[in-house]
């Protein structure tokens, strides 16, 4: 596997990224993808919070409301600056990603199994992105295994590592979505080399 290695590689992706998304159809789902990503992952990290009181609630219509958009990165105070900025170019990407891949499978009459490595990106960068909280739980019961449980203490940034890890499966998804319609045609343009 080719790593993204400089400028032309990320002109490649932005190019091949454009392109793909130039279609209404798949701008549409890179931006629904990306919405239920964000979806997805504000109420993983609050799911206790999000059944009990948004969903089951006794409060009114318009305090539950306010409560669920309170869990937004730069709406609450759930999410740091950082945190928050990673969270939304995470779901940007999810949402690229699987607009790529689509157009992949579809437009190019590519297997799932040649582009099997795009899913797994995906897969695992919503895993890393989903839940910092349950990332470092499922790396505790992971480490305690070996009897190494307390390492978790010394992350630094407190669980941001597992999104910032997501961003990066993510970005080399793209990357490699966008390598592999290189030499090719995307929506009538050629894709350089």
């Amino acid at each position: 596997m080719r790593l993204p290695t400089n400028t032309d590689d990320a002109r490649l992706v932005a190019r091949t990224v454009r392109l793909v998304n130039s279609s209404p159809a798949y701008a549409a789902l890179s931006a629904v993808t990306g919405f239920v990503g964000l979806n997805l992952f504000v109420v993983s990290q609050n799911i206790n919070l999000f059944i009990n009181v948004v969903v089951s609630g006794t409060l009114a219509l318009d305090a539950r409301l306010a409560v669920l958009f309170g869990l937004y990165p730069f709406v609450g105070t759930a999410f740091t600056a950082t945190e928050g900025v990673v969270l939304l170019v995470v779901a940007a990407f999810f949402g690229v990603n699987l607009s790529m891949l689509t157009y992949q499978l579809r437009e190019n009459r590519v297997s799932l199994r040649e582009g099997s490595g795009s899913a797994a990106g995906m897969a695992l960068g919503v895993l890393g992105a989903g839940c910092a909280a349950c990332g470092t739980a499922v790396l505790a019961g992971i480490l305690s295994l070996f009897g190494a449980a307390g390492v978790l203490t010394l992350l630094p940034f407190n669980g941001l590592e597992f999104s910032l890890v997501a961003l990066v499966l993510l970005a080399l998804s793209v990357y490699w979505l966008a390598d592999g319609m290189r030499g090719g045609e995307v929506r009538g343009c050629p894709v350089g080399y």
